[in-house]
């Protein structure tokens, strides 16, 4: 089989900034897969959890080396495929393009969608949660207008339901407080609010911010300590929170899911961090095992990344697949919003095609 890659870039409308910093454009990279004259697509996005990040140009490089080792392969060699990935311990993003890629590709063969050949139900999946980036409180309410609309019937009628808020502002945690209450006085009545630190508070903060967050009726908290906080921490945190912790920077695949089982509630599967489709099935598998819940979750990636990870949303409790729905020029047109979810189309494999062939 023939493997390509061809960068583009893609522009967010509203720079978006977390505890480590804030990201305006990034450039991915979209794989193409060519097999018996059908082309499966995949996409590798850059991103950094604080430690090694996977830029453009290490993605880049390690795809090009990995590109002739997959040639005697064919898409039905995903196990070997695999195997050959791990010995030359390619990048997690970089699996993940090549992953979506072979899946792309059967799925297209069989003439069928994804999440129709696995057999599940669309009607399980549940709203995405659109994001508002650490601002001050005012421009934390122009994001949340911008997101809801200011006429009454945006209100009443609103596209999105959930909103996830990122906190950890490293001007502390009553710059968290302030903006937070701006965003719970702006969404319209009845939007889920959910909390992402993205590791910046200390577990001191962490206890003050999950009791205090309590009284606000927030469904669940997503990476309050450091990636690299000990399990005690989070083990202390875990005893003393009130509301439910989720796992992102400090979980990226399946191995990581048994030691964090006895001190979060769930975890955050994305595709980059997993390595793609095939991993995160299998940690889909070992949080239900473990007693966990399962969010879906995304970086600077397209609709190409995220209509992926919606083929297998029905399986999820909560679905953080917003990123797309920020960006000025996607490339790419795949899963919609309908009724506030994101729902993969009927087309078959991932369902995805280039803006300007839509039919």
């Amino acid at each position: 089989m023939r493997v390509r890659i061809q960068t583009f870039t893609v522009r967010k409308r509203f720079a978006l900034t977390i505890s480590r910093g804030t990201t305006s454009q990034t450039t991915n990279l979209w794989i193409k897969l060519e097999h018996e004259g059908i082309e499966g697509w995949g996409e590798a996005s850059p991103f950094s959890t604080g430690t090694s990040p996977q830029t453009t140009e290490t993605l880049l490089s390690a795809l090009q080396e990995a590109a002739p080792l997959l040639e005697k392969f064919t898409p039905y060699d995903r196990q070997k495929i695999e195997q050959v990935l791990t010995n030359v311990k390619l990048l997690s993003a970089a699996r993940a393009g090549i992953d979506m890629a072979m899946h792309d590709w059967l799925g297209k063969k069989a003439g069928l969608p994804l999440w129709k050949m696995w057999g599940l139900d669309r009607s399980r999946i549940v709203p995405i949660s659109v994001t508002i980036g650490i601002n001050s409180p005012s421009s934390a309410r122009e994001r949340v207008r911008d997101w809801f609309g200011t006429n009454p019937g945006d209100r009443i009628n609103p596209k999105y339901r959930a909103v996830k808020v990122k906190l950890g502002n490293p001007a502390g945690i009553e710059a968290d407080k302030a903006m937070l209450i701006a965003v719970m006085e702006e969404v319209p009545a009845n939007t889920q609010i959910s909390v992402d630190a993205n590791g910046g508070w200390s577990l001191t903060d962490a206890i003050e911010m999950c009791n205090w967050l309590n009284d606000y009726d927030i469904k669940y908290v997503e990476q309050p300590l450091s990636k690299g906080a000990l399990i005690d921490e989070y083990s202390q945190l875990y005893s003393q929170s009130p509301l439910p912790l989720f796992a992102d920077e400090s979980c990226f695949n399946s191995q990581d899911i048994p030691r964090l089982a006895g001190c979060v509630h769930g975890i955050n599967i994305k595709m980059m961090k997993s390595g793609g489709i095939t991993e995160a099935m299998r940690m889909i598998h070992a949080a239900k095992a473990c007693g966990l819940q399962v969010m879906f979750g995304c970086y600077s990636d397209s609709v190409l990344a995220n209509t992926a990870a919606a083929q297998l949303s029905p399986l999820a409790d909560y679905l953080d697949l917003d990123s797309h729905l920020n960006l000025l020029d996607d490339p790419f047109a795949g899963a919609v919003i309908e009724n506030g979810c994101l729902m993969p189309n009927g087309r078959s494999g991932l369902g995805v095609q280039r803006i300007d062939i839509v039919e």
